[in-house]
């Protein structure tokens, strides 16, 4: 395993919060994800659904979680299946886990090969009354691929349906929301390889400088640390490239003059990164350059101030909105009368910051969470403003990761350098 693993305990500790949530004689299930083809017989590499790796820490393709509090006997009350391995598919694909593996990583005592999973299903339904099934509900993807949980629950549905059938998202986000001590730590683990990652671009880029070359420099450090990679597709966009949130295509040169945005984070045992950098490609900001730069990081620090628990995340975008507007005025880029006339949805501001500020993060970088759940100890959110003015070719946002403290929020990339003076200073030193 190229990784560290987190400590088992973490999931045991998941699974024992799951029990208490799910309804009496209750069974739930949840399938790892599938391995997606590319084209002829090429395969990408498994992504887990991060529901079940949650509750067993099992990065394996055609792994299956079930968890039955009440039956009868106690080996039957969590049970874990993974594949079955043979001589064939260790020369081919390399080894799978053992059972005793299986137990270390997952803390499941009772691990079982998949292909006993329909006659043991069968066995334990017949006790229950309940069965928990789950499917993406996150709000924002078009889902257009049928996943192993979703054929599973037209199979099981249709083979069981008199059973009480009930969503297991709801509950899978109300605990993912609030971050474990161990989850923490990989978090941690995963804004350190990406500080690696930045501190080696600001030896590296100049004028002349490639986008693609940038990516490189990231993905070598982060692969070096330990990490499978990227925690999502990067974004290097020089110049006019860093007006477009969603630029992913990193094929330009960065010339002399322009601002790079890099919006790049490290996975690190499937938990993920998020941080953006915006930095003078020839190492020197314009007066110019810096101001936009310092109200972006001003808003940021604001916005580490309000993030406390009990707030709701509509209230807090609209202060973050009102801290940018004040910005934008001060940047001479809106006019503070007309700024005192526009509607509640600000449409002066959204010319020049259009997205939201802050999202979840953890197993997924846009981590699930329970629809307007006020912020609460625990809860792990990135900050990320930015400013975008296309009259002058120029982007610049800035991210980092917060853990909301009990009396503060904890910046889990505190070390990674954000002053505009030791950018400078850093880049000065190639």
């Amino acid at each position: 395993m190229r990784y560290d693993p987190a400590d088992s305990e973490l999931f045991v500790r998941n699974r024992s919060r799951l029990r208490e949530l799910l309804s009496g004689s209750s069974i739930a299930i949840l399938n790892s994800n599938d391995v997606m083809p590319t084209n002829a017989d090429g395969t990408m590499l498994l992504k887990q659904n991060t529901d079940l790796y949650y509750l067993s820490g099992i990065d394996q393709e055609e792994s299956i979680l079930l968890l039955f509090p009440d039956a009868k006997k106690e080996n039957d009350r969590e049970i874990l299946f993974i594949r079955e391995t043979n001589e064939h598919i260790a020369i081919w694909e390399g080894e799978k886990l053992t059972k005793k593996k299986a137990t270390a990583l997952s803390g499941v005592k009772n691990i079982q090969w998949t292909n006993l999973f329909d006659e043991t299903l069968h066995r334990l339904i017949q006790q229950a009354e309940h069965v928990y099934l789950n499917v993406n509900e996150h709000l924002r993807p078009e889902i257009t691929v049928q996943t192993r949980d979703s054929r599973f629950i037209k199979k099981c549905m249709a083979a069981y349906p008199l059973h009480k059938f009930e969503r297991l998202a709801p509950l899978m986000h109300r605990l993912r929301i609030i971050k474990d001590e161990e989850e923490v730590k990989m978090l941690q683990k995963a804004c350190d390889i990406t500080e690696a990652g930045f501190r080696r671009i600001l030896q590296f880029v100049k004028p002349g400088v490639a986008e693609w070359e940038v990516e490189a420099e990231y993905i070598h450090e982060f692969i070096r640390n330990k990490s499978k990679g990227f925690a999502y597709i990067p974004i290097i966009g020089s110049g006019k490239n860093a007006l477009c949130l969603h630029y992913m295509e990193n094929n330009q040169v960065c010339e002399d003059g322009e601002m790079l945005l890099m919006d790049v984070g490290a996975e690190y045992g499937n938990w993920n990164a998020d941080m953006t950098r915006t930095i003078p490609v020839n190492g020197k900001f314009t007066d110019r350059q810096r101001a936009v730069y310092n109200s972006v990081l001003n808003v940021l620090r604001k916005c580490n101030e309000i993030m406390r628990p009990g707030m709701l995340p509509s209230d807090y975008q609209k202060k973050s909105v009102a801290f940018m507007e004040e910005e934008l005025i001060k940047l001479e880029l809106i006019d503070a009368d007309e700024a005192n006339k526009q509607s509640d949805e600000k449409p002066l501001v959204k010319k020049y910051f259009m997205h939201g500020t802050s999202h979840h993060l953890g197993l997924d970088v846009h981590d699930v969470s329970p629809t307007e759940e006020p912020f609460a100890v625990g809860m792990v959110f990135t900050i990320e403003p930015g400013i975008y003015i296309p009259e002058e070719n120029m982007g610049i946002r800035l991210e980092n990761d917060f853990l909301i403290g009990e009396g503060k929020n904890i910046d889990l990339m505190a070390n990674i350098p954000i002053e505009a003076d030791e950018i400078e200073a850093l880049m000065a030193t190639a």
